[in-house]
């Protein structure tokens, strides 16, 4: 039994790494630029519905369930975690029965402190068991990495969840709490990305609150803090011309939030979406041109030269920030590698979040 499930993992860790590679070397930032002629579209007007919308949408090409925590322990030290899980088809179609299906799931866990970034992945295969995700009761998983609700969990909100992941030197076990319903991002949930039409659907619960356990070689300890769970699905959700994000979610004073991020275009360009979100969960998008993010300070890691501090400037909401990294080290050298870490931020606010450098 044992020999069958490694030879099994083994198989389908694979045929998963070699469809992700794939489009790590397609257009645009790991193919997610490319045409995605059979898939769904998205188009403006959606109505979301929930608890059907927490699970997956096998229409649609690429999806995620992505979640970070900004934590600190018993001795006040800060430190941060991720978990996500993503799903992305093959092919567009009917669903395959077993092996036969054509949903590939990527699996991602980090934990970061000042002195060390850990992560680890996960692939698998869809139609088998070995990942996946429900609706009602929720639970989203990869191997034995869970989000997972119970008979408590409110739709509404997606709250409460257990939440756990393992790698070789580190592991945690988490509990999130959250009393206000989760929060449409872009325009009433349609977040554009660019002005070719390419688009997501996009929600998140910004209000959870954490407690648990985070263990860094085999050490344990008590933390807590908030957490950030992003829900967003595309078939197209770059254009061509488009070469990766930078992505910003912050936690502000009185439970006020703000999701911003800037999408690099390959002659120079830039586009800066966004959305500010009041602490009774009213979201508002940010569209103002005035708006600005600036690199103040690069890391260079494995040759590339990565934006690691940034000043970010919103007149319109009376905000103007600098932030910095936790580990300015905190580079996930995935299948398709990218820059994911908590940061803090001082000035007009101060507080703590998260940011996601993607396509360097």
């Amino acid at each position: 039994m044992s020999a069958e499930r490694i030879s099994r993992r083994t198989f389908a860790g694979g045929i998963a790494a070699f469809a992700f590679a794939r489009r790590a070397g397609a257009q645009g930032y790991a193919g997610l630029g490319d045409t995605a002629d059979g898939f769904a579209p998205v188009t403006p007007g959606k109505v979301f519905a929930f608890p059907g919308d927490h699970g997956p949408h096998p229409e649609f090409r690429i999806e995620w369930w992505y979640l970070t925590a900004n934590l600190t322990d018993a001795s006040g030290a800060a430190c941060g975690l991720q978990w996500t899980l993503f799903r992305q088809a093959t092919q567009p179609g009917p669903q395959g029965e077993g092996w036969a299906n054509q949903q590939v799931w990527m699996g991602h866990a980090a934990v970061t402190r000042t002195d060390t970034h850990r992560f680890s992945e996960l692939f698998a295969r869809g139609g088998v068991g070995q990942a996946g995700v429900e609706a009602k009761p929720f639970i989203a998983w990869i191997d034995d990495w869970e989000m997972r609700g119970s008979e408590r969990t409110d739709d509404r909100t997606l709250a409460p969840l257990t939440l756990r992941a393992s790698g070789i030197d580190f592991s945690y076990a988490l509990t999130l709490e959250a009393n206000r319903p989760v929060v449409l991002q872009g325009d009433a949930g349609y977040s554009r990305k660019s002005e070719r039409g390419q688009a997501s659907y996009y929600y998140s619960q910004p209000f959870f609150r954490v407690r648990g356990t985070l263990s860094i070689d085999d050490k344990p300890v008590n933390v807590s803090g908030q957490a950030w769970m992003d829900r967003e699905w595309s078939s197209q959700p770059l254009s061509p011309d488009q070469s990766g994000w930078d992505w910003f979610s912050l936690h502000l004073p009185d439970d006020e939030k703000l999701m911003l991020y800037r999408l690099r275009q390959k002659d120079g360009r830039e586009n800066l979406f966004g959305n500010w979100i009041t602490p009774d969960g009213r979201s508002v998008e940010i569209a103002a041109p005035a708006n600005s993010l600036t690199p103040l300070a690069m890391t260079e890691i494995d040759g590339r030269k990565l934006p690691t501090s940034w000043r970010v400037s919103l007149p319109g909401h009376g905000l103007a920030i600098e932030t910095a990294p936790l580990n300015p080290r905190s580079w996930m050298g995935t299948g398709f590698s990218y820059w994911e870490g908590p940061i803090s931020f001082t000035g007009t606010h101060n507080g703590v979040g998260y940011l996601e450098l993607t396509g360097y």
